[in-house]
């Protein structure tokens, strides 16, 4: 797959109905295994989806994924602390056949250019939990430093994880550029 076929955009209207079955409908999707999969998560019925249809279309925390203008994942800001620009950021890639083939680590690579572009950050970050060792690859790849991690703190399937904190301040994001 070419890496121009990735594009990433506001989420709109006519793509609702899909971001539902991909990221609402199933009672066990796979991708919840791998996103902090220690918080409770409950599948929605089309109505309850379309109910916060309004957070999700047409907004500037919360773009798709696409690859040749197809949505197969999403990528997210929030604010831990929005007084001193604190902003972390969050990826799922939907859809198992496409893990582990660049797809992610392009795609946040447009998403850190983009948020570090539109917002007076000094710092971008994500929080992962060390059971997904791809989110961290991801981050190494892309540069960030692991700046905290908190030991056996998710507690998963009957194991203890740790909470991996990666994050990358401006001057080292357009030092590599």
């Amino acid at each position: 797959m070419k890496m121009q076929d990735i594009t990433i955009r506001p989420i709109v209207e006519k793509e609702i109905i899909r971001l539902w079955e991909l990221s609402a409908k199933e009672k066990l999707p796979e991708w919840k295994k791998w996103d902090a999969p220690y918080y409770p998560y409950e599948p929605k019925t089309l109505e309850q989806f379309l109910q916060k249809k309004d957070q999700l279309i047409h907004q500037d925390d919360m773009w798709g994924i696409y690859i040749e203008d197809e949505l197969v994942g999403s990528l997210c800001y929030y604010w831990e602390h929005e007084e001193s620009l604190w902003l972390e950021m969050g990826i799922v890639i939907y859809e198992p056949q496409y893990w582990s083939g660049g797809i992610g680590t392009e795609a946040l690579r447009m998403w850190i250019t983009h948020l570090f572009k539109e917002l007076p950050l000094v710092r971008v970050g994500y929080t992962t939990w060390s059971g997904n060792q791809r989110m961290i690859k991801v981050g190494e790849k892309l540069g960030m430093t692991m700046e905290a991690r908190l030991r056996k703190c998710r507690y998963y399937d009957g194991i203890y994880y740790d909470s991996i904190r990666m994050g990358i301040l401006r001057e080292e994001w357009e030092g590599q550029v």
